[in-house]
């Protein structure tokens, strides 16, 4: 095996998982493991959540019905719902895996209008603020009740997606949350079985639980991270994913030397460069050269040169750092190991970008 990897510690996923639902109490909880699980392997972390039993996730939610079917194909049974809008066309997919899709544009909405044939389950994604996807909120509510008469669908969610649950300032937030209200207790009033009705994401599982309704939708913190540098720390969570290599090189180069293209690392006095073989091909971007740092033999030492599509180098020094030794780029370990957070702050994002930025030339080893 390539002597770079990522190790995903399935243990620490089932620990998110368990302190999610244990915050949540009676509401159920959708695992999001769309993007290949944000980078971790959807197949074998919906394999590993299934091991929880009767604590396992009640839905799991993907962003495309390809993903959908990946987890079909890959034995996962249990509700599964689809959040990009339908295609006509895709119905049949949806039907045989049986997999939900959402109503999120008004194509979907008239569409089902006039809907015929087999019966088809179906959630129901209203725009309370997100202005991304879903049915307007100022007309969401006749649009359901219009869809709630046709015999043959079945509404089994109605739900929305916050635009600033991660932001320190929840005004906004509480703003879709009230317009949510409104359109869920006129459908009530109706008495319209609309199903599931569901709301928070990660940063509304941690701060607002007026949001929890009957399900949440926990994303980035099912993988060990708080959605932003503002949201509580509520649940207790651990990094699923280690980035991990090896040095494959060391070298000496003397004061005033240079290391990598361009020239940006310098040599200030004689020293050892370590070489290890990960680059931006693999999601060590450029823009980290010469501001990360490596965890090597319980030390850390500073990534020098600029980064390359398959190497990176380390200034060692007068360590004892050699060849085979390894190297944690980013990890769950709070003895001093770099985390995905270190990255963000550098490249001014998100724990989600970094872990889906690890390729699929990356080998994941599941512990």
């Amino acid at each position: 095996m390539r002597s770079t990897f990522a190790e995903i510690i399935l243990s620490n996923l089932r620990y998110n998982f368990l302190n999610i639902r244990k915050k949540v109490k009676k509401s159920r909880v959708m695992a999001v493991v769309k993007a290949d699980a944000y980078g971790h392997g959807m197949i074998q972390c919906a394999k590993s959540l299934n091991l929880l039993g009767r604590d396992k996730p009640d839905y799991y939610g993907v962003a495309l019905v390809e993903e959908a079917v990946e987890l079909r194909k890959g034995k996962i049974s249990g509700p599964i719902l689809s959040f990009a809008p339908f295609e006509k066309s895709e119905l049949p997919v949806y039907r045989k895996f049986n997999i939900e899709p959402s109503v999120s544009d008004d194509k979907n909405f008239r569409f089902l209008q006039s809907y015929k044939g087999e019966k088809l389950k179906i959630q129901i994604n209203i725009d309370t603020g997100m202005g991304r996807l879903g049915l307007n909120h100022d007309i969401a509510g006749m649009q359901i009740e219009k869809m709630s008469k046709n015999k043959y669908l079945i509404i089994t969610g109605v739900y929305t997606h916050f635009a600033t649950s991660d932001e320190k300032d929840k005004n906004f937030a509480r703003k879709q949350i009230s317009r949510f209200n409104l359109i869920i207790n006129y459908l009530k009033g109706k008495n319209i079985d609309i199903g599931l009705v569901h709301a928070a994401n990660s940063g509304a599982i941690l701060d607002l639980p007026e949001a929890y309704y009957d399900m949440v939708r926990p994303g980035i913190s099912l993988y060990g991270y708080y959605p932003s540098m503002e949201t509580s720390e509520t649940i207790k969570l651990k990094p699923v994913m280690r980035l991990v290599s090896h040095v494959s090189t060391v070298k000496s180069i003397s004061k005033g030397e240079s290391v990598s293209y361009g020239r940006l690392f310098r040599a200030e006095e004689n020293t050892r460069i370590a070489t290890v073989p990960i680059g931006y091909a693999d999601g060590v971007v450029r823009n980290l050269t010469n501001r990360m740092r490596g965890y090597i033999k319980r030390n850390l030492f500073s990534q020098v040169g600029r980064v390359t599509m398959d190497r990176i180098m380390f200034d060692v020094g007068g360590s004892t750092v050699r060849e085979g030794d390894k190297v944690i780029l980013f990890g769950d370990s709070p003895r001093g190991i770099p985390s995905a957070w270190d990255w963000c702050k550098v490249l001014g994002t998100i724990p989600y970008e970094i872990t889906c930025g690890i390729s699929k030339r990356v080998p994941r080893v599941y512990y």
